[in-house]
């Protein structure tokens, strides 16, 4: 059984002990005085010793068995026996009543029980049952003591808490604080405050921020082989981040591996199989991210070929080939076996070039050569031909003749060159004597000089040579040979050929949930070669790694990315392939996000019909998704039919809208759909069709609160009153005032379609009276009166007259005045003054004082009394006293090296002479240290202390009525850290 234990002593702790205890010795036939304490935490064995636990025996069955069946049976109410008995009795009453379930007793019992909280001695405020502080905050812990110089000790998890840099004691009046600075994990534990023999418990739990993923990863593809990495970063630097794919945690093994590098955390997989394809997602505990990895087979591209050669003795033949993979390796074969290097026979491998030579060519050479590249099913195969040479006797003279063959470049005397490549063409030539030969290019003669273009000439052989070929070599050739016997000429056409330029204007014509739709047009310049189709890459905005969308040439300008993640910005480009190869990338298109349109809008109702308006008010979708909503849509359209006519040409923001121009009398069905930059929401259709007609509606005035009484303002005031009114069709307004038609030019009306407002710029008398306000529609009306009333000051008061004088009193009287400013006279104020001061009493009502006075047509005279005030005698305070300290010194632990100062205060009249002393040795000028007073406020400043500057410093105020000392601990530490780490520079 575990026991359960706690900073502090609980109820729930006696109890739990209890069951402990009770269990243990349930069966125990003889007496014990007290459970074994030596396993009992020590506050739960002095709670033991409180309670003073007496354990019995218990009687034999035999005996209970007999005592039951002797006396009779009573109905006893055990939990009121229980409530009132001792802990220790609790065993026996349980036995003596049958009940078993002993934890199931004490469970309910201490439910019913209630312990009244012991007064602290110590304590006039214990600290709160827990603290909560974020990681890396600070937090304080504070407790109110009875005896404000009493001194404290703080625990941590029973360990003493010394003062430093994180752990700060402060200590005002009865209160004491504990600071903890930059709070972590550490600190989530139980702390204690400890006064004398009394304790006060408290636990802090210190809470981590969620840890945020700030670079999402990125898609990553690959080929069979080769190593992938997915990257992300966390806001925190350590934290823990979990990896997965399909469902099941990567952890580190053979084939993963797991790297931190501060806030970076990288998943690696050296070797890159199909079986490695998926989504993988990186999880915080407060964000993820997912990235997809897609792994191609290998493929090798071959970006030349080898050719046939056709090769006269003892000349050179060179058999090239280039591949995409400058690391792929290969073999030569002739005739099926492996061609070995000799003498005369070579072979190279300089980046992506392969090389055959062979020297010295003879008749046993001829046969067909491949080359197969190690890893991949591709093989390259050309055939050697070997021209034997026959020499004839002519005993006369031949004419010249050119043997042209280009058949195995396409079209008849064309020439085919990739743009960059080397164009050698050999024509043999013969002839007796042996020709002469010209090679032109239209009517330009080509030099046999050294050069990019040149022409090489051996006795029956002439080359064409083209350095590097560029799109001008392009054009019409002629070569001429002329000797005495005559002349042959050929025509033959150079085309050049490159890669396309790259495809222009890529940009996104529209996008879905996880879709989007990209165009793009075709390059200006297809580099002599058709345009075979595009390929085409994207990237999330802000990433380096691009994906491909296709392996195979796709033929249209328009296509559909998909698998794509809804809110995240997307870039593309593409690249546009013919039959030489593949042009250099696009620009990239502006950023674009797959936004799926939002669900349709909800309860569409119907808030008002007129003969030619209907208003309309819904809610918004309840999916919006990452597009949000720009604007509402609304249609409407005639019962029966399905022609939509839009009502709104521009998308509205609020959730409500009027349709105007509906015809009358028609019955129409409306719908609204939400707008996003992915297009438009499914519809939200009005269930039943609404008659445009206008809904009679009795005509009704609502009357404000201050007007149903009467309305008073004084004389110049603004008066504006609105009342609303309601009514369809709209009402016709009147206004009466005293029954009258409103004929006053001074008072303005201004009706709208739901209320009326009269206001008067600057109210007069003759503004005061009834206004009657009536809004009928056909024989239907309803009215309502108001009583407004102008006020003015009073005038003065008639006939002020002192009739009697008595002492120091005075009897008057007065009349009325005429003008009573057109309201109740409230009251009068009445004021004295002599003659010489000239202070007059005046009239006062609502409106305030009258403008004029009433004057006493006679005066009071008073008689003065031989009264005399004494004062009494001023007697000074003695304000004289020792020196007393209201404010200790506290004892103090700093960090060497950090300037500090210890402070105190004190009162004293005369003003006391103030010592400082360190170890009882006075301190004099010493510059390291800085003495200030400021209205008794007394400060010690010590300047960066080192270890010899602690001890025990004292205070002592000194004037002729006595004296007064307080003293501390200061407490220097030196930081071994800091040390460890000079020592290392």
């Amino acid at each position: 059984m575990q026991v359960a234990t706690a900073v502090g002593p609980s109820k729930a702790i006696i109890v739990s002990h209890l069951v402990v205890y009770l269990s243990l010795n349930l069966w125990s036939p003889y007496k014990r005085s007290s459970p074994p304490t030596s396993w009992m935490p020590s506050s739960d064995r002095e709670m033991q010793e409180r309670m003073q636990v007496t354990w019995t025996s218990v009687p034999s069955s035999k005996k209970r068995e007999k005592k039951a069946r002797d006396e009779p049976k009573e109905e006893v109410d055990v939990w009121e026996i229980l409530k009132d008995a001792k802990p220790c009795d609790y065993e026996k009453i349980a036995f003596d009543y049958g009940i078993t379930d002993l934890r199931g007793l004490l469970k309910r019992l201490k439910k019913m029980k209630k312990v009244e909280p012991k007064k602290s001695d110590a304590f006039l405020k214990k600290l709160e049952q827990c603290y909560s502080v974020d990681k890396g905050k600070r937090t304080q812990m504070h407790v109110e003591l009875h005896d404000p110089n009493a001194q404290v000790k703080w625990l941590k998890n029973g360990v003493e808490i010394k003062p430093s840099a994180k752990y700060v004691f402060e200590c005002v009046g009865n209160k004491r604080t504990l600071t903890i600075n930059k709070c972590n994990l550490s600190d989530d534990a139980a702390y204690e405050c400890v006064v004398g023999e009394e304790k006060s418990f408290t636990e802090v739990f210190v809470k981590e921020p969620p840890i945020t993923i700030t670079k999402l990863l990125d898609d990553v593809h690959v080929v069979v082989g080769e190593k992938v990495e997915f990257e992300c970063e966390v806001s925190e630097e350590g934290a823990n981040v979990k990896w997965m794919k399909d469902g099941v945690e990567l952890t580190k093994d053979g084939k993963y591996r797991i790297k931190k590098d501060g806030k970076k955390h990288t998943l690696v997989i050296s070797e890159a199989t199909i079986e490695d394809i998926g989504m993988y997602y990186v999880y915080t505990n407060g964000g993820e991210s997912k990235g997809e990895l897609e792994v191609e087979a290998k493929e090798l591209e071959v970006l030349q070929s080898i050719a046939d050669l056709s090769v006269k003795a003892c000349e050179q033949a060179v058999f090239k080939c280039e591949v995409s993979d400058e690391k792929v390796v290969g073999k030569w074969f002739k005739d099926g076996v492996e061609v070995k290097p000799s003498n005369r026979i070579k072979m190279s491998h300089i980046g992506r070039i392969h090389k055959l030579t062979i020297d010295d060519v003879k008749p046993q050479d001829e046969g067909n050569y491949t080359f197969v590249p190690e890893g991949y099913a591709l093989s390259l195969s050309a055939k050697l031909n070997f021209i034997e040479i026959k020499i004839d006797y002519v005993p006369r003279q031949d004419p010249p003749k050119i043997h042209l063959d280009t058949s195995s470049t396409g079209s008849k005397n064309t020439i085919v060159v990739v743009a960059g490549n080397k164009l050698r063409l050999d024509v043999e030539i013969t002839g007796e004597p042996v020709p002469t030969v010209c090679w032109m290019k239209g009517d330009t003669v080509i030099s046999e000089a050294e050069g990019r273009v040149r022409v090489e000439t051996r006795t029956t052989l002439s080359s064409f040579v083209i350095e590097g070929a560029e799109r001008p070599d392009e054009g019409r050739y002629s070569i001429i040979v002329t000797n005495p016997a005559g002349e042959d000429r050929a025509e033959l056409t150079v085309k050049i050929v490159d890669v396309p330029n790259p495809p222009e204007n890529v940009r996104c014509m529209g996008v879905g949930e996880d879709t989007a739709t990209i165009t793009w047009d075709p390059p200006k310049f297809d580099g002599g070669s058709p345009v075979k189709g595009y390929l085409m890459e994207r990237k999330k905005q802000g990433s380096s790694r691009w994906t491909k969308l296709n392996f195979e040439v796709f033929e249209s300008t328009t296509y559909e990315a998909k698998k794509m993640i809804e809110g995240v910005f997307y870039e593309m480009r593409v690249f546009a392939v013919n039959g030489i190869g593949i042009s250099q990338p696009s620009g990239n298109s502006k950023p674009f996000m797959p936004i799926a349109p939002t669900s349709e809008p909800t309860r569409l109702t119907v808030e008002d019909v007129t003969d030619s308006t209907c208003a309309l008010k819904w809610r918004p979708p309840e999916r919006v998704g990452a597009g949000g909503v720009d604007g509402y849509i609304i249609e409407w359209c005639k019962e029966g039919e399905d022609n939509w006519v839009v009502a709104n040409k521009e998308p509205v923001d609020k959730n409500t809208y009027r349709v105007k121009g509906l015809p009358t009398g028609e019955k129409l069905l409306f719908r609204v759909v939400a707008m996003n930059i992915a297009g438009r929401s499914p519809p939200c259709n009005l269930k039943q069709s609404v008659t445009i007609r206008e809904i009679m509606e009795y005509p009704k005035i609502r009357l404000p609160r201050q007007l149903r009484t009467k309305f008073i303002r004084k004389v110049g005031e603004k008066i504006n009153l609105v009342i609303p009114f309601q009514g369809k069709p709209r009402p016709v307004v009147n206004w009466l005032k005293d029954g009258e038609p409103l004929e006053n030019k001074s008072v303005g009306i201004r009706t709208s379609d739901f209320d009326t407002i009269l206001f008067i710029r600057s109210a007069e008398r003759d503004h005061s009276g009834k206004y009657t306000l009536s809004v009928q529609i056909d024989n239907m009306q309803d009215k309502a009166d108001m009583h407004i009333q102008v006020v003015d000051k009073p005038g003065p008061p008639i006939n002020v007259m002192v009739t009697d004088v008595w002492g120091f009193n005075a009897a008057l009287e007065w009349k009325p005045p005429k003008d009573t400013g057109n309201t109740d006279i409230t009251g009068y104020t009445i004021q004295k003054a002599d003659k010489k001061t000239q202070g007059w009493f005046t009239v006062e009502n609502i409106c305030g004082l009258s403008d004029e006075v009433a004057f006493s047509k006679n005066t009071a005279i008073i008689g003065k009394t031989d009264l005399e005030y004494n004062k009494p005698a001023f007697k000074e305070k003695d304000m004289r006293g020792s020196p007393k300290f209201t404010a200790p010194l506290v004892d103090r632990c700093v960090v060497a090296g950090y300037s500090t100062a210890i402070s105190c205060a004190v009162r004293a009249y005369p003003k006391a002479k103030i010592v400082w002393m360190k170890n009882k040795m006075i301190i004099g000028e010493d510059p390291k240290f800085l003495m200030q007073n400021n209205q008794g406020v007394l400060t010690l400043n010590i300047r960066k202390p080192g270890q010899f500057d602690g001890g025990k410093y004292s205070c002592k105020a000194i004037n002729d009525l006595g004296e007064d000392e307080v003293e501390c601990r200061l407490e220097v530490r030196v930081l071994q850290e800091k040390k460890g780490d000079e020592e290392k520079k």
